[in-house]
């Protein structure tokens, strides 16, 4: 896409479920890491329920999935789609306030995602990668250095709540802490003030050998 031309509109997702669906102490307990997937792309209804539960509204707009301190949440998510139903390939942003994605860049960025993680082949076999970063200026200005561990915290809960909901619909994810910051920062081309955190590739899981 050329740099000049404006983007388009975000594009809204389908409407998170709200309840039903598999119990939260199954959902604990069958919870594991999946790192292989099997060739299917992934629903845009399941990609929009993954990221509501991981930073959407509830409670009528007034809070979040996730706790935050202070409620000043300097978490943002992000998405590597490259096999979504509906969804062309490419790097977008979840716009919390409208259950949206905003496009950030064309073109399926897997590849530059599996270079980054040096080489984990779940970055470029998972339909999509979810990636949690962070401004932690939102938290800091608060309560001063002591935010950064509250932003970790918060990080900590969405990334709990990703391994619940992708269990509970029948996907598989992983957590991965192990990247190239710099070379995330430009497949996310994210601002100076904005640091990735944690890559969450999901997709429906390969069987369990036996």
């Amino acid at each position: 896409m050329d740099r000049e031309s404006p983007l388009p509109p975000p594009l809204r997702l389908p409407d998170p479920r709200r309840s039903g669906g598999l119990s939260l102490l199954d959902a604990i307990n069958s919870r594991h890491s999946s790192r292989t997937f099997q060739g299917v792309p992934v629903s845009l209804a399941d990609l929009g329920q993954l990221l509501w539960c991981a930073q959407g509204l509830v409670a009528e707009g007034r809070h979040r999935t996730t706790p935050s301190a202070g409620q000043t949440y300097p978490l943002e998510v992000l998405v590597v789609a490259g096999a979504v139903n509906g969804l062309a390939p490419a790097v977008y942003r979840y716009v919390v306030c409208e259950h949206s994605l905003a496009l950030v860049s064309e073109g399926d960025q897997r590849a530059d995602l599996y270079a980054a993680t040096m080489a984990q082949a779940e970055a470029a076999d998972a339909p999509a990668t979810i990636v949690l970063t962070a401004v932690y200026d939102r938290a800091t200005g608060r309560y001063g250095t002591r935010g950064i561990t509250y932003t970790l915290m918060e990080a900590g809960h969405a990334g709990q709540n990703l391994y619940l909901q992708a269990t509970a619909l029948g996907l598989g994810t992983v957590a991965v802490g192990a990247f190239r910051e710099e070379v995330v920062r430009s497949v996310l081309n994210l601002n100076a003030d904005e640091h990735p955190l944690y890559l969450f590739p999901v997709g429906r899981p390969l069987p369990s050998p036996g």
